[in-house]
């Protein structure tokens, strides 16, 4: 409410009642007058309205998260915002070879001296998990291992002889038991057991049973395994012994660069058929652990690929990532038994005027692929 103090009624000349008017006239109209928010910058998603709730289903809508060295309430409003609800964490073991069967445990950050991002950490890990599971955001727990030397991703670890293969799946229990307990003591709401370990999976399906009877002794969530697309989750035996099937999804869809929609959806046709195949058989929802697309003209013909170093920013392409996310949605969201997928990658506190290479790179954020995550998402 506005106030005035007003003088005495006779001792006011015209002129004065004049511009006591004009006072209140200009008070009233600024009281009135409609208040706007702020602009936004016209490419961020928030200029898309006010956030919404995610459809309440179980459909699990989620991005591989990047480890920092914080996290913050502030890095999870992106997220609500594109109607996430889950993010997958990865911690590291570390492997020295493809063929050395000792997986090192690292659990401190390199604050601590141990190596790898404070986000790797055990604190880490249950600190992220926790903010965002104040903004409805669940967690996958998906730790992965890492080669020093001797191979460049997990599907190159391969033993020897028969007592290596019994040490390596001794000492993988230790580290996936390790995170089994740490994501029930933090209630974290799923757990990948493993991803890409091709030699391991497919040949040991009896160490893998054994190990997950142990798993579950100690964490009470849904269990997934994190598949290569190139046959690994066609050819793993354990998948009733598992919640859900797990599938890297970087099944290449062209040959040649900037594909058009059409060519990418009769693509998928076959590696449709396939992971139905796998998913009548075992009578398992379907959960695709990664899948992404850079943004680049090539980005259809190997999507695990990362891209290089040394592009220039001209050779970004954010059409074809565009539409290498309309054909996915397109052909898999509508299907009843996919549970749900984890977009890769998404980094917290990535800015509009972000580094180039983050640029080329995988994520889809303050690009046209975010808002077509952020559509399907939110139906």
């Amino acid at each position: 409410m506005l106030l005035i103090s007003m003088p005495p009624f006779r001792t006011l000349p015209r002129l004065g009642w004049l511009f006591l008017g004009l006072l209140l006239l200009s008070a009233v109209m600024w009281w009135n007058w409609p208040r706007y928010p702020a602009a936004r910058p016209a490419d961020s998603l928030a200029a898309t309205g006010p956030l919404q709730p995610p459809p309440a289903d179980s459909r699990m809508r989620g991005v591989n998260w990047v480890a920092a060295d914080s996290a913050s309430s502030t890095d999870m409003e992106p997220l609500v915002r594109a109607h996430i609800t889950w993010i997958a964490q990865t911690p590291f073991g570390w492997q020295a070879a493809a063929n050395q069967p000792e997986i090192r445990l690292h659990t401190g950050s390199a604050k601590g001296g141990r190596g790898g991002y404070w986000g790797e950490s055990d604190a880490g890990l249950i600190f992220t998990a926790q903010q965002a599971r104040q903004r409805g955001v669940h967690t996958l727990l998906k730790p992965h291992l890492w080669l020093r030397n001797g191979g460049t991703w997990p599907g190159d670890i391969n033993m020897t002889t028969a007592a290596d293969w019994q040490a390596w799946f001794a000492s993988y229990a230790t580290f996936i038991l390790h995170y089994a307990q740490l994501a029930e003591a933090s209630h974290m709401e799923a757990l990948c057991i493993g991803t890409e370990l091709e030699h391991a999976s497919v040949g040991h399906e009896k160490e893998w049973r054994q190990l997950i009877k142990q798993i579950r002794r100690v964490y009470h969530g849904p269990l997934t395994y994190a598949a290569n697309w190139s046959g690994e989750f066609e050819q793993i035996k354990f998948w009733d012994a598992l919640d859900y099937i797990g599938i890297q999804a970087y099944f290449p869809l062209s040959k040649t660069t900037a594909p058009e929609k059409t060519a990418l959806l009769t693509a998928w046709q076959e590696p449709l058929r396939r992971i139905e195949a796998v998913h009548k058989r075992f009578r398992k929802p379907v959960l695709f652990t990664e899948v992404g697309y850079k943004t680049t003209p090539d980005a259809a013909i190997e999507p695990w690929a990362w891209p290089d170093r040394m592009a220039v920013v001209t050779s970004t392409d954010e059409t074809t990532q565009r539409v290498c996310y309309e054909a996915l949605f397109e052909t898999f969201w509508p299907k009843p038994w996919l549970r749900g997928m984890f977009i890769w990658k998404w980094y917290p506190g990535l800015q509009p005027n972000g580094s180039a290479r983050r640029h080329l790179d995988f994520t889809p954020q303050h690009k046209p692929a975010e808002r077509v995550l952020a559509e399907w998402y939110g139906r």
